[in-house]
């Protein structure tokens, strides 16, 4: 089963509306002076809460291939709870990809897995997207026990799903120790883990479950290694940091296929 390839470039807490829509249209514009073939790799750009709806009004008024999501959710409809946004707000401003679960949140804030997944079930039925980050810090990757690891915290949050939903998520595996860092784990390393999730995911749901459930590398991606990476038979694309604010390196990597 082909799987669409995806480059999900994640802000984090950088740039404002103005900023978010100067790179925007750059990145826009460096995909269509080189032709590119969004059959052949999904861009997605995932900004700050703040920087939506102006993504939102570019990408609607120039009919942009490019798509939008949101770094987090709440598990919450609605109500006295500030500071949280919904999924019907996100789905109201045309996300189509939510990301929960990322090292970050589950760092500074206490995300456990059994949250992360009541995220991503609020995600799937409100019509959109899950991304669903996991990965190990450098103590566990020292240890040997990386793989279980993951797996273990993948598990914990599809615990109840059923093969048909599994099928509709992005899963993006970030070992902590490379994001931000300058560190990499090698295309054998990403490929060992996002290997080990599709084998566990044909496990736990089935072949064809595994076959349709894309798996993206994250943890300092860039031009110079997405080639690499993306030649591995378990990587559907990289959640993308720093190289993401660039609109020059974050359309090279979306063009890693030329």
């Amino acid at each position: 089963m082909a799987r669409t390839p995806l480059m999900a470039g994640n802000w984090k807490m950088n740039l404002d509306h103005l900023e978010a829509n100067h790179l925007v249209q750059g990145l826009a514009m460096e995909l269509k002076d080189h032709n590119h073939d969004y059959a052949q790799c999904e861009v997605l750009v995932i900004p700050p809460f703040t920087d939506i709806r102006t993504v939102q009004t570019i990408v609607d008024a120039d009919e942009l291939g490019i798509k939008y999501g949101a770094q987090d959710v709440s598990i919450h409809d609605n109500g006295a709870y500030t500071g949280e946004i919904s999924t019907a707000m996100l789905d109201k401003l045309g996300c189509t990809y939510v990301v929960m679960g990322h090292s970050e949140r589950r760092e500074y804030h206490n995300e456990s897995d059994e949250l992360v997944g009541q995220k991503a079930r609020k995600v799937l039925d409100a019509g959109m997207t899950p991304i669903l980050c996991c990965g190990e810090a450098l103590e566990v990757r020292k240890a040997g026990t990386h793989v279980e690891f993951v797996l273990g915290q993948i598990r914990a949050a599809l615990a109840g799903w059923s093969a048909e939903d599994v099928a509709k998520i992005v899963i993006a595996y970030e070992p902590i120790w490379a994001i931000g860092t300058g560190e990499t784990a090698t295309s054998e390393d990403a490929q060992e883990v996002c290997g080990a999730i599709r084998k566990a995911l044909a496990e736990d749901f089935g072949t064809e479950t595994a076959e349709a459930t894309r798996v993206l590398y994250g943890g300092s991606a860039k031009p110079g290694n997405i080639k690499e990476l993306m030649a591995q038979p378990d990587i559907d694309g990289a959640l993308i940091g720093g190289a993401s604010l660039k609109a020059e390196s974050f359309a090279e990597m979306a063009r890693f296929y030329a």
